[in-house]
């Protein structure tokens, strides 16, 4: 379940990154290997943040480690932090987006990813998603009937 505000006794692990990135009205989206943790769902480029890394250093490397996009960190629009409990870990989840100019070739990490695919935040609401994607795209999007959460 994801929060807007900190809740309280929120113990975090780790911190995790991820990006919007656009391309003509359409976002992209990985498809999990079904071996992956919440496999055979899709997701945003997503990662942990390491060791002392800046959340924007974190995210190109992210980007790039899982689509081979080069994209400067000064290019990532930081949006939003929101705070993640699930039964076992809680974690800290920070979106950012980014616009394409030019849509660039997608090479996936196959030990990460099976597919990707472009498509609007609408239609992606349709999609298998990861765990409370779904919340994290109405709110990025400002899409109507957001769930209170």
């Amino acid at each position: 379940m994801i929060y807007i505000e900190k809740p309280k006794n929120f113990n975090p692990k780790f911190e995790v990154v991820s990006c919007f990135i656009e391309y003509h009205g359409k976002i992209l989206l990985l498809h999990r290997q079904d071996f992956k943790p919440q496999g055979n769902t899709w997701g945003l480029p997503t990662g942990k943040v390491e060791g002392n890394e800046k959340l924007s250093e974190a995210m190109a490397r992210e980007i790039r480690e899982e689509t081979s996009f080069d994209i400067p960190d000064s290019e990532l629009k930081y949006f939003k932090k929101v705070y993640v409990m699930y039964p076992d870990y809680e974690f800290i989840y920070h979106i950012f987006s980014t616009k394409l100019k030019i849509q660039k070739k997608v090479l996936i990490n196959s030990k990460e990813h099976k597919d990707f695919k472009w498509t609007s935040p609408k239609n992606s609401l349709k999609m298998s998603l990861i765990g409370d994607l779904d919340k994290c795209i109405k709110l990025f999007y400002k899409i109507s009937l957001l769930p209170k959460f």
